[in-house]
């Protein structure tokens, strides 16, 4: 009766809401207002008014990956102001949060953060794009875990306000979406999946909830989403019955559209009241196996054995306890287990003492020591032991024992069973009773059972009740009732005029026209800026008997006194300067950055064309550098050690180590494409000793070193290895490889030239899967040593695994394919790296080989190639020497003393002292990257 009486209320406010005919058909407009575009819809006041007062806490969360274009993005930011316009946001109604995610959960804002619907529309104004992968399983868990927390601005369950999510997603996840959804609609969370594109929609009903048609929507493209405005209106203001109706579910409440149902926690389930929950008997339902007894717990179960027995190791089958093994019995002749115990026993003719461990000898029945624990029967030569009713005679034929009923026929009892003499009984703890079954035991609810008559809280005891108050309350002396704390009364407040109960504490209160000092106890009269008309733009700041205006930071005061103005005015206005603005007064003036000039239009900026101006003798390319010029080889070239002609980039020495993948994913024809890629990279190489030299790794679930850097002095040997290289077919334990690599590969033993020899060491990565084992501390370690390390992924490589092993940056050491087929591209791309690598190793091509047009000749600042020794030192030498030469000309007819000359000698020492300093830098983190290696050693 209850949810039909909601389900006519909710018709009704479906009624109330609908706007009239001619506002049905009026277009979406838009609107200035303070010379910002507002969005506005139609029936946006009757729809504000109906989500007036409505409680809720909202969470967005919106699909962020390289798949979603910068168009679109705005698009889905735009929706989310759209459906911003007709809530109520504040702390005491909605509270609005947002996550967006891609390979990893950025938390923009959380419920707490903002309290005015302005605030929120900035900061989705403010979102930036992530461009990463699809984790939305990734994204659920986190709203679960840490948005929907009270830390996190979530009102408690109790309070029953409906919390909502909001997803939104254009590609299928790269995780699992399904359970995670489940576990979060379990605890009452309504989650609306929008899905825009070729999404699976049984994708989206695995995330939405349930009925499908009411919490699941699927749009062609980004355009169409703001369609759903009009949807969610509805929806979104729509009355949660769980927040308006007395429910009594045990658990959780979850809304439906017009009513409501009860769902319980995990390992529970719904009485027939459909309120209340129960614990699910899995002993009953699923075969166990339990030999003696089966106990649930929430969501599953475990076996338990009877007194005197122990749970096996399979956690199934029982055994008896050996006792007379565990303890020091002193059993003169033999130690008889029993139960829960032991007993000492004699060999025949003997009986036992009364000490219960010494032995005396026998003379049958005649004697006083027959022996017999119950009753000795005679017989013509000897005599026999006899048990009373409900013993039985143990294998010694004189002692006796209970018979045990609970062990022989296992009847279940949840707490204990008690034998009697001839059957037995189950029998619950203290503070428990006996169900009708006969095994099973309730905890006994003594406030339940009886008017206990307490005023705020009942507390149940193992025998009865006690009643206790709330937090600011003390229970009187009837101990039934209770009273407020008077925190007045109590402490000696100090309060200068009046003292006001709180909640935990008090407060004082000062008259009409007076404030609270600071002290928190005496008052002083309103200031001049609260009573007066002050004027201030910004703020007002009392003075004695006066007040003066202050204005916000980043502001100045104007000089009448009460409006203000930026400091900042580049900041204020869209100044159109190319590289700089600077602020002059009330105005600026644009500025260009060092080597540039201001353009005629007083905004923009053009170079200083030194190349131009001077024969500077570069073989390829000349590049400006401010006033000077430096020297650039086109692209498979690196810049020779005269600073201006160039030389290939694969004629250089390099240590080269691949790290091979042959994990039992990767299958033997695609192992094959492997070694032709390999083939590929050596064929591109000059392999000898003297300038590169070749290493390989392959491993699966251990690592084989195929060949290392100093067993081939030629490509054709080294070809032949790749060639012959048989494949492991096992797991990936990529990390293991790693530390083989850091360990071995690049020591001495194994060709790898020493440090001081400055040759670059390089290390090719390739793996097509997640690692089994970890990665991120033997690639930090590779990176420590002085290894630049290139990951290449393909298939089902792990982007953020890719992303552990490569060098920074790692959109010059990350390379990826989708398939095999386009391994040559991967080939291809970590050739022009690596050269790339060794054009910007410290020999760079871009240090500074020029000099200004129509000077006296420089010493050239020598360029170190592919790390050979650097000639830094050498040119500082020789532009020191040739400057200090008193009266020798640089050149033929041309005076070192001219101002131009010693300005120009100034700029250059400067520059090498810069370089020098770089260096120093260098060889510090070099040699301790060599303690780092000693150190693990």
């Amino acid at each position: 009766m209850e949810k039909i009486l909601v389900g006519c209320l909710l018709m009704l406010g479906h009624f109330l809401l609908l706007p009239p005919a001619g506002a049905r058909e009026r277009p979406h407009t838009r609107f200035s207002s303070r010379g910002r575009h507002v969005r506005t819809h139609p029936q946006t006041t009757l729809l504000e008014s109906s989500c007036e007062n409505k409680r809720a806490d909202l969470v967005f969360i919106i699909d962020s990956s390289r798949s979603v274009n910068t168009h679109d993005y705005a698009k889905v930011k735009e929706f989310i102001l759209d459906i911003l316009q007709f809530l109520d946001i504040g702390p005491d109604v909605t509270r609005v949060g947002l996550l967006q995610y891609g390979s990893t959960v950025k938390n923009e804002f959380s419920l707490k953060t903002f309290k005015r619907k302005s605030e929120v529309e900035r900061a989705v104004k403010r979102m930036r794009h992530l461009s990463t992968g699809t984790m939305t399983g990734l994204a659920i868990q986190y709203a679960l875990n840490i948005a929907f927390s009270e830390v996190e601005g979530a009102r408690p369950l109790q309070e029953n306000v409906p919390r909502i999510i909001m997803i939104v997603t254009d590609g299928r996840p790269q995780d699992s979406v399904a359970e995670v959804a489940a576990k979060a609609r379990d605890t009452g969370i309504l989650i609306f999946a929008i899905g825009v594109g070729q999404v699976d929609l049984n994708t989206l009903k695995a995330i939405g909830s349930e009925p499908h048609k009411d919490h699941v929507f699927l749009v062609a493209n980004f355009s169409q989403i703001e369609s759903l405005t009009s949807v969610f209106q509805n929806k979104l203001c729509m009355v949660h019955m769980c927040s308006v109706l007395e429910h009594r579910c045990a658990h959780f409440c979850i809304n439906t559209p017009g009513s409501y149902t009860c769902r319980c926690k995990q390992g529970y389930i719904l009485n027939a009241d459909q309120k209340t929950c129960r614990i699910q008997d899995l002993c009953a339902t699923e075969d166990h196996g339990c030999e003696q007894l089966c106990v649930n717990i929430p969501g599953s179960y475990v076996c338990h054995c009877y007194s005197g027995y122990t749970l096996a190791e399979d956690g199934k089958r029982c055994a008896a306890v050996d006792y007379c093994a565990s303890e020091n019995h002193g059993c003169e002749h033999e130690c008889v287990n029993a139960e829960s115990s032991y007993l000492c026993q004699c060999h025949e003719g003997f009986v036992l003492n009364s000490d219960k461990k010494t032995c005396t000898k026998i003379d049958h029945c005649a004697s006083s020591n027959h022996g017999c624990q119950h009753e000795c029967v005679n017989a013509q030569k000897s005599a026999f032991c006899r048990c009373l009713k409900g013993f039985m005679l143990n294998p010694d034929g004189k002692t006796c024992r209970r018979i045990n009923y609970c062990a022989l026929n296992k009847p279940g009892c949840e707490h204990e069973c008690v034998n009697t003499e001839e059957g037995h009984y189950c029998r619950c703890r203290r503070g428990y009773t006996l169900d009708p079954n006969g095994r099973t035991c309730s905890r006994v609810d003594h406030c339940a059972q009886q008017d206990h008559g307490c005023e705020q809280l009942c507390l149940n005891t193992e025998e009865s009740f006690v009643c206790q108050c709330s937090e600011g309350f003390l229970i009187n002396s009837d101990l039934k009732t209770c009273s407020r704390v008077d925190y007045c009364l109590l402490s000696d407040h100090g309060c200068e005029y009046s003292c006001v109960n709180t909640d935990r504490s008090f407060a004082c209160q000062c008259p009409e026209g007076h404030v609270l000092r600071s002290d928190g106890k005496t008052c002083a009269k309103l200031d001049s800026c609260a009573l007066g008309d002050h004027g201030c733009e910004h703020s007002c700041v009392s003075s004695e008997d006066s007040f003066m205006c202050q204005c916000f930071e980043g502001f100045i005061l104007r000089n009448d006194g009460k409006t203000c103005r930026r400091k900042d005015v580049c900041q204020a206005v869209d100044h159109g300067c190319e590289h700089l603005c600077v602020n002059s007064g009330e105005s600026y003036v644009c500025k260009c950055l060092e080597g540039f000039e201001l353009t005629e239009d007083g905004k923009h900026c053009r170079r200083k064309d030194v190349c131009k101006s001077t024969h500077h003798g570069c073989e390829h390319i000349c590049v400006n550098n401010g006033d000077f010029y430096a020297c650039r080889c086109s692209e498979g070239f690196v810049l020779a050690e005269d600073g201006r002609h160039c030389k290939r980039c694969t004629e250089g020495p390099i240590d080269l180590v691949f790290v091979i993948d042959g994990s039992k994913s990767l299958g033997e024809d695609n192992f094959e494409i492997v070694k032709h890629f390999v083939t590929g990279i050596i064929d591109s190489l000059a392999i000898s000793p003297k300038a590169t030299r070749v290493g390989l790794l392959q491993y699966s679930t251990q690592v084989r070193t195929e060949f290392t850097l100093r067993d081939f002095s030629s490509a054709k040997d080294m070809k032949k290895a790749v060639a012959h290289m048989k494949y492991m077919g096992k797991g990936s334990m990529t990390g293991l490889a790693l530390k083989h690599m850091v360990e071995r590969s690049f020591t001495q033993v194994e060709g790898a030239r020493p440090l001081s020899t400055r040759v670059p060491r390089v290390a090719i990565v390739f793996t097509d899967g997640r690692a089994q084992d970890d990665v991120s501390e033997w690639a930090r370690k590779a990176k420590a040593n002085g290894i630049t390390v290139y990951a290449a992924g393909v298939g089902k490589a792990i982007e953020e695994e890719l992303q552990e092993i490569a060098s920074e940056p790692t959109d010059k050491h990350l390379f990826y394919a989708e398939d095999f087929s386009t391994m040559d591209e991967i080939s291809e791309k970590l050739k022009q790296g690596i050269c790339e690598a060794l054009e910007d190793s410290d020999g760079r091509q871009d240090s500074p080989a020029g000099e200004p047009p129509k000077q006296v000749h420089q010493p050239t600042v020598q360029h170190r190639y592919l790390f050979e020794e650097d000639n830094h030192s050498r040119s500082t030498q020789k532009l020191f020497h040739s400057t200090k030469s008193s009266g020798s000309p640089l050149e033929e007819n041309q005076d070192q003393c001219k101002c131009e000359d010693l300005i120009m000698f100034q700029k250059l020492a400067s520059e090498e002292v810069r370089k020098l300093t770089q260096r120093l830098e260098e060889m510090t983190q070099r040699l301790e990257a060599l303690e780092n290696r000693l150190q693990y050693r």
